[in-house]
């Protein structure tokens, strides 16, 4: 694909990309980055492009996988020990037993596949609704309450058997 044929399809698509983003993302500086980022990832394959049925379609493959990247990269705070989580009966041991369950619970859900992962930490970390979730992820709540029942039992099976 020729550089004034890449840019006309780009201007058609563009605004298509950053709608997609935005429904997964809620965020339109996210979504103006992802729609960004596919387009340039379309242009360093723009001599490969005539071989695709649809421009449109593989562009929109991208930015959801995109989305989901970025949905998986966000950080959540898995406790604060502050003070406030610390009365006079605790002890320092209780404290460090603590911390090092909740570094086990950590580490069991980075081995979680990514869309579990993701709703699992959206669900009981973020505390968002499974309705919420499903928009967020551009899935059916059904698939969100699978996904968060697959993940439970997964963790519940790591610390049963790892106890």
């Amino acid at each position: 694909m020729e550089q004034k044929d890449f840019e006309i399809e780009a201007k058609r698509i563009r605004p298509l990309l950053y709608r997609q983003a935005l429904h997964y993302l809620n965020n339109s500086d996210d979504a103006d980055d992802v729609a960004q980022e596919v387009l340039i990832k379309l242009w360093s394959i723009r001599r490969q492009l005539e071989e695709y049925r649809s421009v449109e379609a593989l562009a929109l493959v991208i930015t959801k996988h995109l989305c989901f990247n970025r949905l998986r990269k966000v950080t959540y705070p898995m406790c604060d020990w502050s003070k406030e989580n610390i009365t006079d009966e605790t002890t320092p041991e209780d404290v460090y037993i603590t911390k090092e369950e909740a570094g086990r619970i950590e580490e069991m859900i980075k081995t979680l596949p990514d869309i579990q992962q993701a709703t699992l930490r959206m669900k009981h970390i973020d505390g968002l609704e499974v309705a919420e979730i499903a928009r967020i992820i551009g899935s059916s709540e059904v698939a969100v309450r699978t996904n968060l029942s697959r993940a439970r039992k997964k963790m519940m099976n790591y610390f049963h058997i790892n106890k």
